[in-house]
């Protein structure tokens, strides 16, 4: 390349000055107007305009936003803790508005002097945010635990009204599972598999605002029948007063939790104050719920086609006279879909929320109240009521050396319900049954012939929960570096519930009166205390950081429950009420202490921000556990080398982030129950002489210990294209071990069984992938795609004697802990029609001990979701797909022996009629004792009536729209509609595939509306 230069010295000034001369004059009548303007320009300096404006998040205004002019590195300003800002440009600069988590955005001024603006968050940033790992936080990028989280913009997009289902799909690892579909009813959920024998020793810790919450049932079984498991405090949690929910996975995250983290942690952190000016916001939403699917049932053709040739397979042919349906008492042509009729109904969702919040940088509050209304599917006028009311209230000394943070949550919950759920009946109930109300408007007895089913909307269930979380916390940083703090918290829990069976129930034939009449109530109250000191360390020098927290808990808590029966009422109206009662009983009078007290230390070192090591350990003390068993000590090691920071990797442009972590460690369980070790006595049901004696019901065991679970896990986190792309993969591998079960004893003792530790080890072993990509991301549209997957094998490795203990039916040394084990079916004899199964053992005769032996695992294979947000302008459309390979019951299992006064799926249709038939259903039968009907019966206990109930579904869709802040001024609206379970793709025949309970009401289609108004 040449270079020229007119640099020759003085002599070129006056060459240059002439050449201009000389050519100028010719073109002076000719000049560019435009030229001279963009020349003058140049020249003056352009007018200087004052701009301002708000920025926002969507909801809150944002302090802290780095608002400068592009091109002018000295001019610039941050927005205050209102989210205001004001700067001086010339209007035709551009401004730029960034934000650590949020989207760079830039702005033309074109004249204007208002800009508001309102950031969008950036999901490649994400591993700059700071996560609850509980006793501290820590950056996603630089966590070495393994810790999944939910935050409140997923929560709020979810017509709910149980927390637990705000995780369904959305974590690798958690596998969250409903119960029912009655309001008010529970869900089930495991953390990286199934650890204990005891089906009751697999939850995990919660922890609310770092107050323990304790999980343990608060319904009995006696009251609330209406619901498949007992009454669940979980419940009275709102989703809508939660900020973010994190679930701690593996030894590194959970070691600091000690005993009770053995089967995971679940952080629950509710909605605190932000810094800015007082906002105000009203959220409002009214929806609807319906069944999702209907079974395909027989008609009346072919029930009674069905009926007739049962009795004929069975050599009658004079139908009994119990048979109404086939002898002429009923209509052989009525005909009523009564899953339409008993569970067709349509569920109502009401939600209001409002909230203010606010404050200075140094004073922040909240303040916020909820209230949730759902009724149900059946007929009448049943409902699910929730009330609750938070406070949340933090300060900050001038100096900010000393902090105090304070929160409180009052829940009042009602849930009114009829006392048996309708759904068996509606699927069970001969399609030409009678009407269920006579002429005169009142129920149809049909003179006796049948059990009207809305007989059973006269038993109730009703219960009432008020609940109390309190949660305080002061710190003072004694020097720079140093800091103490303690946690206070209380939690407070009255349940009272009750279930009532007048004699209206039964068939008025019988001639029941209301001396029949029945009253079950259930009273349990819970109170927990506990205090948390905690010195905490954080020094840097060089290229080193240290962080060291030590610790402790103390916490006490106390429980009563009483039972109570009582029958032989004066009145069916003072069902209520005991004293009209002839004969009351105490079915339970319990009162309960459980004391725990641990120290606890954390160790974190820091090298040049890529070598991290993370020591947690703790030694707990529990009052469940004899002298001598009653501490025990946990630990683990995490360790992470953030390899995308390393000197070769430092400019890398495809690679932006890596990560390799492991951890490995110990935590424990103390899920027992209270006073398991000693020697208890209850009292005798009848007593002697008329003196109530005791009598014994349970051992003593000294050495009643801890469970204990070692926990190991690898982990790698790749973001590419800077984190466009984001890979997280893990494997890990549980061991739990010392299993706290009921050990079997020689019915000599007296007793079946003894409380202890049983040497058996059940390993949980598994593959976590989790990938985000940000496909699209545009300042007007954005796209954004999360995926996960887990692959989960459950394994029991070790049981001594297993084949001498009551277990050995149960269990099977190297398969899972959630297996049946049941004949092998083997087809239908074409020459009887008759069910047949595998005879194991050859010697003619199928017996359970020695034939069955077929192990179905009833884990899933493999479970997960895929979710995609996208934003276009003001629009915003998230929607879930969740999905699980799994097997499950079919309705064989669920439907009596096709043959008898009971509704059947329609394909039961094709059945076995004659010699030679080849078909998937024997004979139909009314007689149990007939060849054909003790082969259904072993047929329900067989491989036969297990089928695939894998699914794909649309979990969740939210479609929202923010109005233009033009047409509302200073008022934002967010208008939206939002859908759960909403379609579900499957090869399962039943109502619903997730679902493992039967004759239960499986989890409604949800579909809301509503607005939200910030102002």
């Amino acid at each position: 390349m040449n270079i020229f230069s007119f640099y020759k010295g003085w002599l070129a000034i006056p060459l240059i000055l002439g050449i201009c001369l000389c050519d100028f004059p010719a073109h002076a009548a000719t000049i560019n107007p435009s030229a001279f303007a963009t020349v003058t320009k140049k020249i003056i300096p352009q007018q200087q305009v004052q701009v301002s404006g708000t920025i926002t998040d969507g909801t809150n205004p944002l302090a802290g936003v780095t608002i400068s002019i592009k091109g002018k590195a000295t001019a610039g300003t941050i927005s205050d803790f209102n989210g205001n800002y004001m700067l001086t440009a010339s209007a035709d600069d551009i401004v730029v508005f960034s934000f650590m988590g949020f989207l760079t955005i830039t702005e033309s001024i074109n004249g204007r002097k208002t800009i508001n603006i309102q950031l969008q968050e950036d999901a490649t940033q994400l591993q700059e945010v700071k996560i609850n790992a509980g006793y501290y936080s820590v950056k996603e990028s630089e966590r070495t635990g393994s810790i999944a989280k939910i935050s409140a913009a997923a929560i709020e997009k979810q017509p709910i009204n149980n927390m637990l289902a705000t995780m369904q799909g959305r974590m690798a690892g958690v596998n969250v599972t409903q119960t029912t579909g009655v309001a008010g009813g529970g869900f089930d959920i495991q953390i990286r598999g199934q650890n204990s024998l005891r089906a009751g020793g697999n939850e995990p810790l919660y922890i609310v605002d770092g107050v323990p919450f304790a999980s343990e049932v608060i319904g009995n079984s006696n009251t609330t029948g209406v619901l498949p498991r007992s009454a669940s405090p979980l419940s009275i949690i709102s989703p809508t007063e939660i900020e973010s929910i994190e679930i701690l996975k593996d030894a590194d995250a959970t070691a600091i939790y000690g005993s009770r983290g053995a089967n995971g942690v679940v952080l629950i952190t509710t909605k605190k104050g932000k810094q800015g000016k007082t906002q105000y916001t009203t959220n409002v939403s009214r929806g609807t719920g319906t069944v999702t699917r209907f079974m395909d049932l027989m008609n009346t053709q072919q029930y009674l086609e069905m009926r007739k040739e049962a009795f004929a397979n069975d050599g009658i042919t004079t139908f009994p006279t119990s048979a109404y349906d086939v002898n002429g008492t009923w209509s052989p042509t009525r005909y009523t879909d009564w899953q339409r009729e008993l569970t067709g109904g349509t569920s109502e969702l009401t939600d209001v929320q409002t909230s203010v919040t606010g404050g200075s940088q140094r004073n922040q509050f909240y303040l916020g109240a909820n209230y949730h209304k759902e009724t149900t599917v059946f007929p009448g006028d049943f409902n699910f009521n929730r009330t609750s009311v938070r406070g949340n209230f933090s300060h900050a000394s001038e100096d900010e050396r000393f902090r105090a943070n304070f929160s409180v949550g009052y829940t009042m919950q009602g849930n009114d319900l009829p006392a048996t759920d309708l759904t068996r009946d509606s699927r069970i109930l001969a399609p030409n049954a009678p009407a269920l109300y006579d002429a005169e408007g009142k129920l149809n007895w049909e003179k006796g012939s049948w059990n009207n089913p809305l007989r059973l909307l006269y038993a109730s269930y009703l219960a009432k929960s008020q609940s109390l979380i309190a949660n305080s916390q002061l710190s003072y940083r004694i020097v720079e570096g140093l800091e103490f703090r303690t946690a206070f918290g209380f939690t407070d829990l009255r349940h009272n519930e009750r279930r009532t069976n007048p004699s209206t129930l039964y068939n008025p034939s019988l001639g029941f009166g209301s001396s029949y009449s029945s009253l079950y109530r259930n009273t349990n109250n819970r109170q927990s205390y506990s205090i948390e000191p905690q010195l905490d360390f954080n020094r840097q020098w060089n290229d080193s950081k240290v962080s060291v927290l030590v610790g402790g808990t103390f916490q006490q808590q106390e429980g009563n429950q009483l039972i109570l029966f009582a029958d032989g009422f004066t009145s069916n109206s003072l069902l209520n009420t005991l004293a009209a009662a002839s004969a009351i009983y105490v079915v339970a009078d319990d009162a309960s202490q459980y004391k725990y007290q641990a120290f606890f230390a954390r160790a974190n070192y820091t090298y040049k921000d890529r070598y991290i090591v993370n020591l947690t350990g703790r030694r707990d003390g529990s009052s469940r556990f004899g002298p001598g068993k009653q501490f025990a000590t946990f630990g683990a090691i995490g360790t992470a080398w953030l390899f995308s920071r390393e000197a070769f990797l430092a400019n890398n442009s495809i690679l932006s982030f890596g990560k390799l972590r492991a951890s490995y460690g110990t935590t424990g369980s103390d899920q027992i129950g209270d006073y398991q070790f000693l020697d208890t006595y209850s009292t005798t049901s009848n007593g002697y002489q008329g003196i109530t004696g005791i009598q014994p019901t349970r051992l003593f065991n000294p050495d009643f210990g801890w469970e204990t679970n070692r926990k190991l896990e690898i982990a790698l986190e790749t973001g590419f294209l800077k984190d466009r792309i984001f890979l997280t993969w893990a494997w890990y591998d549980n061991r739990s071990s010392n299993q706290l079960v009921g050990v079997p004893l020689p019915g000599t003792t007296g007793f079946t069984s003894i409380q202890a530790n049983l040497d058996a080890t059940v390993v949980n072993s598994g593959t976590e992938l989790s990938l985000r990509t940000v496909n699209l991301q545009k300042k007007d549209f954005s796209w954004t795609t999360d995926f996960n997957i887990s692959f989960m094998k459950n394994k029991l490795v070790s049981f001594p004697n297993l084949a001498a203990s009551t277990y050995r039916n149960q269990f099977v040394i190297g398969e899972p802990i959630n297996i049946k084990l049941l004949y092998h079916y083997t087809g239908i004899n074409p020459e009887t029609g008759a069910y047949t199964f595998e005879d194991v053992n050859g010697d003619g005769v199928l017996t359970a001990e020695k034939d069955k032996k077929t192990i179905v695992d009833f884990n899933p294979s493999f479970y997960g979701g895929l979710q995609n947000q996208l934003r276009y302008q003001r629009f915003r459309l998230d929607f879930l797909f969740q999905f699980v390979k799994q097997q499950n019951y079919s309705t064989d299992y669920i439907f009596a022996r096709p043959g008898l006064l009971s509704n059947q799926p329609v394909s039961v249709t094709d059945r076995w009629q004659q010699v030679g038939d080849v078909t998937p259903y024997q004979m139909y039968t009314t007689n149990s004792n007939s060849n054909a009907g003790k082969a259904f019966n072993n047929f329900q206990a067989s491989d036969g009536v297990v089928t695939d109930a894998s699914y794909i579904r649309l979990k969740n869709v939210s479609l929202s729209y923010d109005l233009p802040q033009k047409w509302t001024g200073q008022l934002q609206c967010r208008l939206y509609v939002e859908g759960q379970n909403l379609l579900t793709f499957t090869p399962y025949t039943g109502t619903d595939p997730e679902f493992k309970t039967t004759g239960f009401l499986p989890p409604l289609r949800m579909l809301s509306a509503g607005v939200q108004l910030t102002f």
